[in-house]
């Protein structure tokens, strides 16, 4: 019992000292699927297996996400296969993550979402600031394709149902990064937003769940309106930069 115990102050010393960017780059190059059966014809976008994927992740940590203080979390739904699902890195395609300076042989495609993620960092003082306040993570860490589409967590009830607990313990350890238990932030409303207000009243992560825009939904349904809704964004985000 006395060793357990030493074992349990030893890892959680060990914890402590931690950066953000040590308990990000930790948790996704050590991240697994649940076991948990999906249905039928769908699968998981999981990258992180792959080594250059990992060595993606690491630099971006320990670039952006140095110190150990808290940040605001911003949760989209889950990766696609062209951001998170290529480097590993949320609302991080690889044509950014080279802008950022983490150089990377992947596929030099730009993703939509991506574009007006860094245009929205941009314009809320750059990557540097922005990441030294926020964290953009997702609701589910891990992504899901079928019939070679994108599908998110709640688009089957089979899938959401299923992966709920799972989601639950992920959340619980993207918190466990360093959360501003204040107010976090769903990107895009409807579903996520429902399911992310759900989970917060059960296990009282946060004290308010707020929303900004879902980059999919301004790129391909409000591009004219896009000056404004940055504005709108800049408001809301602006008092959380530190």
């Amino acid at each position: 019992m006395q060793c357990d115990r030493f074992v349990h102050e030893l890892l959680k010393a060990h914890f402590c000292a931690m950066s953000f960017g040590d308990r990000f780059a930790e948790y996704f190059n050590t991240i697994e699927p649940s076991n948990d059966e999906l249905p039928d014809g769908v699968d998981w976008i999981f990258p992180y297996d792959d080594r250059e994927v990992q060595e993606c992740v690491s630099s971006f940590a320990h670039r952006y996400y140095a110190g150990n203080h808290d940040r605001t979390f911003l949760f989209g739904i889950n990766p696609g296969r062209f951001g998170a699902g290529v480097t590993g890195v949320s609302f991080t395609d690889p044509v950014q993550m080279n802008r950022l300076g983490v150089e990377n042989d992947f596929d030099q495609r730009a993703e939509l979402s991506s574009q007006f993620i860094y245009e929205m960092i941009e314009a809320l003082g750059g990557a540097e600031s922005f990441y030294n306040s926020f964290y953009i993570g997702s609701v589910c860490p891990l992504g899901f394709v079928k019939d070679g589409k994108n599908l998110n967590y709640y688009d089957e009830k089979p899938l959401e149902t299923a992966l709920t607990d799972w989601i639950t313990e992920q959340i619980e350890a993207q918190i466990d990064f360093g959360a501003n238990r204040e107010i976090a932030y769903s990107i895009g409303k409807g579903k996520n937003l429902k399911f992310l207000e759900k989970l917060n009243k059960e296990h009282g992560w946060f004290k308010r769940i707020d929303t900004v825009p879902h980059p999919r939904w301004v790129m391909q349904y409000r591009r004219k309106q896009k000056p404004q809704i940055l504005e709108s964004i800049i408001e809301k985000l602006g008092p959380h930069i530190k």
